[in-house]
Parts: structure tokens; C-alpha cells; sequence
């Protein structure tokens, strides 16, 4: 699918349903599209997340998943890296004004804030819709982009 994306230097903000899709074994195919983004962002070092994306992160991925708390931690702490943005005053303020005008429920419009406010150019979601564009971020969905279309991979 060809995209108006813009060149090299694109930050993607990672919603928390990437991240535990990237983990979940039960479509192999989306799966490994997503395991594709992740691995052009960390190579790139373009990845971002937020406070509240690793919070849910760990929740869904220990109560919802199984997986055992030592694991989810670990990788929680591998996504420190990532430059977390902290939920503070302001994001919740931009949050609310999203949410108003796009019509966004609460917390999508916190992940689109977080995004804008962490300078991310591209917030990468399997629950908002590709393409539209929120206060400067593009939303993107891993399964109908690549990387590549981003030039985060040769």
C-alpha cells in the first residue's frame, strides 16, 4: 500500500496493543508483522512509549496473558530506553482537547497526546485509524504500513 509518509528520521510512539501483540503467539502473521516494526525501531532507535502504555503493558500481559512478572519486568525495563514520556499536567490537558475535537475515547486520546508531546511523528496502533492525522502525529496500523515506508529499514 503506498503512503504519503514522510522520509528517515520518523519517531513511531508504540500503543501497549503492539507491544502485547508482538508477544502473542496466537496469529503468527500478525505476529511477525509487528516483531518487523519493532525490530526496524530498535535499530533505528526510533521507538517511544509512555508511562501509561508500559503501565497497561505489564497489567494485560501478567493478568491477561500469563506471563510471569519477572518477564514482563524485564521488558519493561528494556523499554526505559525507549525514553518514556511521563503522563504529567499538560498531556492530560492536550488529552481532553483531542478527545473533544476527534472524538477519541479518553485513553486513545492520551496515547495520540503522549505521542505529540514525546515528538513522535507516527503513533503505531492496532486500535486507531491509519492514516489519520491528530494534532501533527499520523497514525499508522503495523499491519497495513512497513517500516520500510518510513525508511527505518535499508
Amino acid at each position: 500500500m503506498a503512503s504519503a509518509l514522510p522520509d528517515a528520521g520518523a519517531i513511531v510512539f508504540v500503543d501497549t496493543n503492539v507491544l502485547l501483540a508482538a508477544d502473542d503467539a496466537f496469529d503468527s502473521v500478525k505476529q511477525a508483522r509487528i516483531r518487523e516494526w519493532l525490530q526496524a525501531l530498535w535499530q533505528r532507535r526510533a521507538g517511544r512509549v509512555c508511562t501509561q502504555v508500559l503501565n497497561a503493558y505489564y497489567v494485560s500481559a501478567t493478568q491477561h496473558f500469563g506471563m510471569p512478572q519477572g518477564d514482563a519486568r524485564a521488558k519493561l525495563r528494556r523499554y526505559q530506553l525507549w525514553q518514556p514520556w511521563q503522563i504529567d499536567h499538560q498531556t492530560v490537558e492536550t488529552a481532553w482537547g483531542v478527545e473533544a475535537r476527534f472524538g477519541l475515547p479518553y485513553w486513545d486520546a492520551l496515547i495520540v497526546a503522549a505521542a505529540a508531546q514525546s515528538g513522535a511523528s507516527h503513533v503505531l496502533s492496532l486500535d486507531l485509524q491509519h492514516g489519520q492525522q491528530i494534532d501533527g502525529v499520523t497514525v499508522l496500523s503495523p499491519l497495513l504500513a512497513t517500516p520500510l515506508e518510513l525508511a527505518l529499514v535499508d
